[in-house]
């Protein structure tokens, strides 16, 4: 590791560049003297004016008054208007009125002839504003402008420009590559990009200064940001939890971490004081705890979509603002040169395979003379894993930014009560479509086990009691056989209580009130296998849909993604077990499981058994 980069306590030309925009904004709006104040600026050519400073505006008044300056108007008053006493004013009185301002005025803030933002003062009265009032007003316009061009914050074209790497690339020309793998190795930080991504931010350490820096990669098919590189001061002795301690390998959550939130919005954010947001993400609640005092968090695009973050973190107050993104291109430039050259994946411990002149695990070789059942599984999955890639990619990240700026737009409270309504009411639309989205990108994820001895039958009592309420109002009577002894079985309780849920739910959909529900637990094969029957006398499945039940998106319901079976069959899968249903008239339909047994060592579970017939 590199030695670790320390800011400067003197305050360097770029710290007094950061603040010289509020000290010029709250220095002009405490010496205009009026009863209202306020400042907006252009972030971003052409976009909307952001509120910098307020005075006597309560916040949704504030933002009103924003909204209604469109770009065309304030461009319109580039002309002086002329008096009838020939003298000319750019400030103008704006037809609008708020519930404490009953007269506004308005002037342009102008940098060699553009329009970089607005200065505005209310007063309680509706009275006109005299001529020694609009030529003050424009005197501290001009004030703020001088200000600022000394502080250097202009460049060429407006104010707080919005940062190169900011902007989302046009995808490329190049026709699309293949699907990649959707299982997630075990980590896609290897020593050696490890090595690479460190040198890269010691590098960037000399224009940018930092106490601390990392790289995190995003894969949006499986929704993980991995921290794949680190450098600045690290802690010689770690005395708290290594999973929460921010290292190379650790996986950010994405709802709750800064670079989740940078990701999901696609813009860069400044965290002045971490005391405020260690709370919020988990990756600045370790970095609070070190001392650091605030962080820049960029994304960095690859191939036209979000490809990570960088985050640099300092122990000075007010070390980073948004226009210091720009000081990051180069180190971005060759970030995305590393990613899309080397490998960016560990292969599975102790099965390191070959790997592709890209920088890809190669597959493993086809075994000679494959069947033909499996050929059609392997193009099933190979479209699967195309579907969910431009799923997550073209689709998922567009809602999340579409989401996250309707939220924004709830939060702040600048909407009247009927399209703050329609605003939510498309929000619980949106949030149905990114369940049923991430449904699908679920099923196409690789199952995580957590393989533990358990009792299928109570597994199975916890999933009746889950639904024990549509059973009553249906009347179905449930008849249990389980055996007295019951041999245990290794795994996932969570994953099969998913299983029997959907199996028993679809089960109560085909039933009529007061139909009856048959479950057996009982031991095969010589106690090596349990076998778990779950059956219903409800309408019978159509014999042309039994074979295509367990497919992927296959349903015959108005409503749902056909993942539900598909997915048990995954979990049974996962499990070595095995899944079969038959049906026919006036048999109902019988679903039975296979799993194999796993006795505990010292032999069989000791406990209370449950046996014979129960009814219900």
């Amino acid at each position: 590791m590199a030695h670790p980069v320390h800011a400067q306590s003197a305050r360097s030309p770029k710290q007094a560049k950061q603040t010289s925009l509020q000290r010029a904004l709250t220095t002009a709006l405490n010496e205009l003297g009026a009863d209202m104040a306020l400042v907006g600026i252009f972030e971003v050519e052409g976009g909307p004016l952001s509120l910098q400073g307020s005075r006597g505006f309560a916040p949704r008044e504030a933002q009103a008054i924003l909204r209604t300056l469109s770009t065309q108007e304030i461009d319109a008053r580039h002309t002086p208007v002329v008096s009838a006493d020939g003298e000319s004013f750019r400030a103008m009185r704006l037809r609008m009125i708020t519930p404490v301002a009953k007269a506004l005025l308005a002037v342009p803030l102008q940098h060699h002839q553009r329009t970089y933002g607005v200065l505005v003062i209310g007063r309680k009265e509706s009275a006109s504003y005299t001529k020694k009032e609009k030529s003050l007003l424009e005197h501290a316009g001009d004030q703020i402008t001088a200000v600022l061009h000394r502080a250097e914050l202009f460049d060429g074209t407006m104010l707080l420009r919005r940062p190169v790497v900011g902007y989302e690339p046009a995808a490329a020309a190049a026709p699309p590559a293949a699907a990649e793998p959707l299982a997630p190795p075990e980590s896609y930080s290897t020593p050696e990009l490890q090595e690479k991504v460190t040198a890269l931010l010691n590098d960037t350490a000399a224009a940018l200064p930092f106490d601390r820096a990392l790289v995190t990669l995003y894969d949006p098919v499986t929704s993980v940001i991995e921290i794949i590189g680190m450098a600045g001061e690290m802690k010689s002795d770690i005395k708290t939890d290594p999973k929460k301690d921010l290292r190379p390998g650790l996986r950010l959550a994405f709802d709750s971490s800064a670079a989740g939130w940078s990701i999901r919005h696609r813009k860069a954010r400044v965290d002045m004081d971490l005391a405020s947001t260690q709370g919020r993400f988990l990756d600045h609640k370790p970095l609070y705890k070190e001392q650091f005092a605030c962080a820049l968090v960029v994304p960095f695009f690859v191939r036209g979509q979000v490809g990570g973050t960088v985050t640099l973190a300092s122990k000075t107050a007010g070390q980073y603002s948004l226009t210091d993104t720009k000081q990051l291109e180069g180190l971005i430039g060759r970030l995305v040169e590393l990613l899309q050259t080397a490998p960016v994946a560990a292969a599975p411990a102790g099965r390191p395979g070959p790997v592709t002149e890209a920088g890809r695990p190669a597959p493993e070789p086809m075994p000679q003379g494959p069947s033909e059942p499996m050929i059609r599984k392997q193009e099933r999955q190979a479209a699967l894993g195309e579907f969910s890639a431009f799923l997550a990619t073209e689709v998922r990240e567009p809602l999340a930014s579409v989401r996250a700026q309707l939220e924004d737009i709830t939060r702040e409270g600048i909407l009247d009560f009927d399209p703050q309504t329609r605003v939510e009411s498309a929000m619980r639309d949106l949030i149905r479509v990114e369940t049923t989205l991430n449904e699908i990108l679920d099923f196409a994820k690789p199952l995580e086990l957590n393989r533990k001895p358990c009792r299928i039958s109570e597994v199975i009592d916890g999933t009746l009691s889950l639904v024990a309420t549509d059973l009553e109002m249906n009347r179905i009577t449930v008849a249990k056989e389980y055996e007295g002894h019951p041999v245990p079985v290794r795994c996932d309780d969570a994953k099969m209580q998913q299983v029997f849920l959907s199996i028993i739910k679809n089960a109560l959909e085909a039933m009529t009130p007061g139909g009856r529900l048959d479950i057996a637990v009982s031991s095969q094969k010589g106690g090596r296998m349990v076998q778990i029957i779950i059956s219903n006398d409800g309408a019978p499945i159509p014999t042309e849909h039994i074979g295509k039940l367990f497919e992927p998106y296959f349903t015959t319901k108005r409503s749902g993604t056909g993942l539900g079976l598909a997915t048990v069959k995954k979990i049974v899968d996962e499990h070595q077990g095995e899944i079969a249903i038959t049906s026919g008239q006036d048999k109902g339909t019988s679903v039975t499981i296979q799993l194999p047994a796993a006795a505990p060592r010292g032999g069989r579970f000791r406990g209370r058994g449950r046996g014979g017939r129960h009814r219900r």
